[in-house]
Parts: C-alpha cells; structure tokens; sequence
C-alpha cells in the first residue's frame, strides 16, 4: 500500500502540496483526482523518491522508495510514457530495467504479451505512436510483478480497445490484491474502475472517498411525484432539508434519501407514485468539490467576433 502523512512540497514560497495524508489500500483501484496545477504529479513523484518532500513522509509497503531493495518489485508507475530513449527497442527498454532487478527474460516477454505488443518488440521505440508509448509503459510499470501500481493517465493516446484492455487490467490487478493508483482527467473512465477517491485542490485534500458517497453527496435531491404535494411538503420540511414545489403535484426534495421520504409519506397516509434521484455523474460531483480550486479556469463561452 501507499500510504502519506502530512506530505508536503514548497517550491520557495509556493507550496505545491500542503500537508496532505491518505492511504492507497490493496485490492481497490483509487482514483487520483484534482485539477490542473492540484499537485498530483508532485506527490507521485515524492511517492518515487524524485522530489524530496519538505516535510512529512510517504511509503510504500512500510519503507521509503528508497528504503527498499528491489523497488520494482514493490511499486510499477507509469508517470511518463516517452521517457525512454528512442533508439531503443520496447525489448530493450525492458531488458534493461529487468537487468536491474535480475529480473528474467521470461518475464520481459510476459509483459510485452500482456501490453499486446508482440508485433513491434524489436521496433526502435522513437517510431512508436502514443499509445504504443503507454502500452510499453505499462509493462515497464508490471515488470517487477509489483504489489503497488501507480498510473498517471494511462488511457492517453489509447484507441477503444487499449482502454478497454486498461479497464480490465485494472479490475484484474486489484482483485488479485493489489494496491492501484490511478491519476486521470477522464471521469468516465474513472467512474467505471475506482472504487475510491483521493480528490485534491491546490495540494490540500478534498474529499477521501468511495465514489458512490461523492456522488451521493452531490445529489440534487429526489424528485417526489404525488397527488397531495401541498400536503407532503410541509411534513418533509425539516433542518438541513429543503422541499421545493413544481406546480404540477412534484416536489424536489434535497437532505432526505429516497427511503426516508417514502417513510414519511406511509406515516401519513399519503399516496406517492414517483420517488425518482436527481442524482449527478462523477465528472459533475468533482466540478462542484473543485470549483473554487482552479488554478486556470477557463472564461465563458462567446458568440461570434465580429470582424
């Protein structure tokens, strides 16, 4: 597992994380979240051991990165496809890093197999596409059979069914037990895979979550179809709840579950034929934790210049 107490990285007078704490657990896949600028590279890379944190710590299976013998055989990451030298062949590039570890050949042809790059494992990598570049990155990262993986946006540059062979990878490496940490900006697809949220703003944490429970917490309420609607109102008002009226026998209600709503009304007597969630996606739950923590933000779109 991952785990980071009070990490934090200042850069001069700018603090790029501040005293951030979380644990990446085995057999889930934690999505890594945050905006542009939000810190998220910095602390993967404080993870590695590239950058020195200011203070506080992070480890991986109970030691530093460093700390550990055979690091590869720890934590596999993929932070930057193209990092490898271009005159190599993806075979190369990983008999290298599997030289380092005494890591077998058997091995570096396992992990080509499985990134499906069979067909161009002696090809100079300079020529290869960017998904191509994933593809051997993420062998490189399951090269040591790690118990941590750490992925910063591995569906870039990858047709449909490189992300889907992703999204099965991950579900498979973590129901095998493994810890996985996935950054992207894609919420769909990180919707589909995590099981739990690291969400961070300008290096502070935001929100340590399951998916389910953000995007609960960001429901628009629970849209409530009945007959006797100037009845049922006043009866679900109450402290942190808030019932609004459609006109048409509808009430949109915030701060009660469906469940709850449905008690109250058999309490009553009242009859409902509609209890229906205006819940919101993952991509909308994250736009609202993360509005105010925008280090560049676009303006609003507008019509056309006039020339």
């Amino acid at each position: 597992m991952i785990e980071a107490r009070e990490l934090t990285k200042r850069y001069g007078d700018k603090t790029v994380v501040d005293r951030l704490s979380f644990t990446v657990k085995p057999g889930e896949v934690t999505g890594f979240l945050g905006p542009n600028g939000a810190g998220k590279s910095t602390t993967m890379r404080m993870v590695l051991g590239l950058d020195a944190p200011t203070a506080g710590e992070v480890h991986v299976n109970g030691r530093s990165y460093a700390g550990h013998a055979a690091p590869l055989h720890e934590i596999g990451a993929l932070l930057e496809a193209k990092s490898v030298h271009p005159g190599r062949s993806a075979v190369g590039h990983l008999t290298a890093l599997a030289q380092t570890h005494g890591i077998g050949r058997r091995r570096v042809d396992e992990v080509i197999d499985l990134a499906g790059l069979g067909s161009v494992a002696h090809k100079r990598v300079g020529a290869f596409s960017l998904g191509m570049g994933q593809r051997l990155g993420i062998a490189a990262a399951l090269l040591g059979d790690p118990e941590v993986v750490m992925l910063d946006e591995p569906v870039n540059g990858l047709d449909p069914e490189g992300v889907l062979w992703i999204r099965n990878l991950l579900a498979q490496l973590a129901g095998e037990g493994r810890a996985v940490l996935l950054s992207s900006h894609l919420m769909s697809e990180t919707a589909q895979v995590a099981d739990h949220l690291i969400i961070i703003g300008r290096g502070r944490l935001l929100a340590d979550t399951s998916v389910a429970d953000l995007v609960e917490a960001s429901l628009g309420g629970v849209r409530v179809g009945t007959d006797e609607a100037a009845r049922l109102g006043p009866l679900l008002a109450g402290p942190g709840v808030s019932v609004t009226s459609s006109g048409d026998g509808e009430l949109q209600v915030a701060g009660l579950s469906a469940r709850e709503i449905a008690a109250v009304a058999l309490r009553h007597g009242v009859l409902v034929h509609e209890l229906t969630p205006t819940g919101v996606s993952l991509e909308e739950a994250f736009m609202e934790l993360t509005r105010d923590e925008l280090e560049y933000q676009s303006a609003p779109a507008s019509g056309r210049t006039e020339r």
